[in-house]
């Protein structure tokens, strides 16, 4: 199914966004050793950059959501919101329908 194939990769996307940030640690605790940042000049670089990465994945995030989105509307592919609707609306029409026989 093309949705679970979306889900998939936005899942990749998310653990290598996830192991960049270790790689991102690793790489200012080097900077900060190389530079001989003071230690509260090294607690601030690596909460700035922290900061600026949560932001970046964040909107890393946001866009394959809306690329998901805008896939899912342009396939045509409808949603669980709709299935259950449609479900909803067929187990309506079953009602009825015994209700009309008696």
């Amino acid at each position: 199914m093309p949705f679970e194939m979306m889900k998939k990769i936005m899942m990749t996307g998310i653990g290598m966004a996830l192991k960049t940030r270790s790689e991102m640690e690793a790489m200012a605790k080097e900077v900060i050793k190389k530079s001989k940042m003071s230690e509260s000049e090294g607690k601030k670089f690596i909460a700035d950059v922290t900061k600026k990465y949560e932001k970046a994945r964040k909107d890393m995030e946001a866009r394959i959501q809306k690329g998901i989105a805008d896939y899912m509307a342009s396939a045509d592919i409808a949603s669980k919101k709709e299935l259950n609707a449609l479900k909803k609306e067929v187990n309506n029409l079953k009602k009825a329908r015994k209700t009309a026989k008696k």
